[in-house]
């Protein structure tokens, strides 16, 4: 009787367990959906501050890039961003960075899908010059991750076919002198390990201030 009680037991305890399992990993699947749902809405407002250069304020907009701006200020928030660096410049064009850190070494986020023209997501935001926009990995429409490049010049070549997102509103100065210090090794604008522009931090400020800038 004793042995049977032992087993009984031993069966409730082992289905108890089971049970917390499933239901933990339920309740984290449940969260992970609704968090994919609560896509951001309206303006959203960041400033990024890079080492001896100075600060960048910029202007997100979800109403034209609600998962790319929703990916990026998450990214944020969890200062993914600090310490990394701008390593792709390139005069006349853009400067490019938050992908590696100042060792060099590639630093990973979540995969998010591509909202431009020639993915099927309508996105009038032109690649004029201020426009913040998402890298992404070759031929791959849904390929970018956390890399992004804020455009020195106006190229139209680009629209339609990247996720512009936002815009400077202050620190275009920072983006010239960013650009006119660099000294790419290759017509890629791929700069030295050493002389990449390291993202002190980028966070997120409200609009009040913002106006006070």
């Amino acid at each position: 009787m004793k042995t049977n009680r032992n087993i009984i037991l031993i069966i409730i305890t082992l289905i108890l367990i089971v049970g917390i399992f499933f239901l933990g990993e339920y309740l984290k699947n449940k969260k992970e959906k609704e968090d994919k749902l609560k896509l951001e809405e309206g303006k959203q407002y960041v400033e990024i501050s890079v080492k001896n250069y100075g600060k960048i304020t910029v202007e997100l907009d979800a109403n034209v890039a609600p998962i790319t701006v929703t990916n990026f200020m998450k990214l944020v928030n969890k200062k993914f961003y600090d310490g990394l660096t701008f390593h792709r410049i390139m005069a006349g064009f853009m400067i490019q960075g938050g992908t590696y850190d100042e060792s060099g070494d590639r630093k990973n986020a979540d995969t998010i899908k591509g909202e431009f023209s020639l993915n099927g997501v309508e996105n009038n935001l032109k690649h004029e010059r201020g426009v913040i926009s998402m890298a992404r990995s070759g031929y791959d429409m849904d390929g970018a991750s956390s890399g992004f490049f804020i455009m020195q010049e106006d190229n139209a070549y680009l629209d339609g076919g990247y996720a512009a997102f936002g815009k400077v509103l202050d620190g275009m100065e920072v983006v010239d002198k960013i650009v006119n210090a660099a000294k790419p090794t290759d017509d890629n604008g791929s700069i030295p390990l050493e002389e990449r522009p390291v993202i002190e931090y980028i966070k997120e400020i409200n609009v009040a201030t913002t106006n006070e800038k």
